[in-house]
């Protein structure tokens, strides 16, 4: 995985956008629902990055028991710095874990953080079966 395949997953999601609070060298992808009422959505974290080749990683929210599970079994998934390590996890983006396992934890972290959001604004990205409590 490189920078440029990291940015494309993270904001291929409805919603999504990048931001730099802490530099041009650290990646903040949020989710944000459409403004709605003239008021702004506020804006919710599920990606932190280091794009720094000599450094890149990835923080990533994550289900406490599952982040146990993958820190146990892969010495390059840990708790994430600076962040509540029961649900984030840091992930080193050297090439030691298949792109398709970092893209199903970067879509997880999306996940966790749109069904945090109200209903409406999950409708407003279009997760109505997160709306609905999974019912179609």
């Amino acid at each position: 995985m490189d920078v440029a395949a990291l940015r494309d997953i993270c904001l291929g999601f409805p919603g999504a956008f990048e931001d730099f609070p802490f530099g041009p060298e650290t990646s903040v992808f949020k989710v944000r629902a459409a403004v709605s009422g003239g008021t702004r959505q506020v804006a919710r974290m599920f990606a932190l990055s280091s794009m720094e080749e000599a450094d890149f990683s990835v923080s990533l929210k994550c289900e406490p028991a599952l982040a146990e599970q993958l820190r146990a079994a892969h010495p390059e998934i840990t708790g994430a710095w600076h962040l509540n390590k029961k649900h984030w996890n840091g992930v080193r983006l050297d090439g030691s874990l298949p792109d398709s396992m970092v893209r199903d934890m970067v879509e997880d972290s999306y996940d966790l953080v749109v069904a945090s959001l109200n209903r409406r604004q999950r409708e407003q990205l279009g997760w109505a079966r997160l709306a609905d409590g999974g019912r179609a």
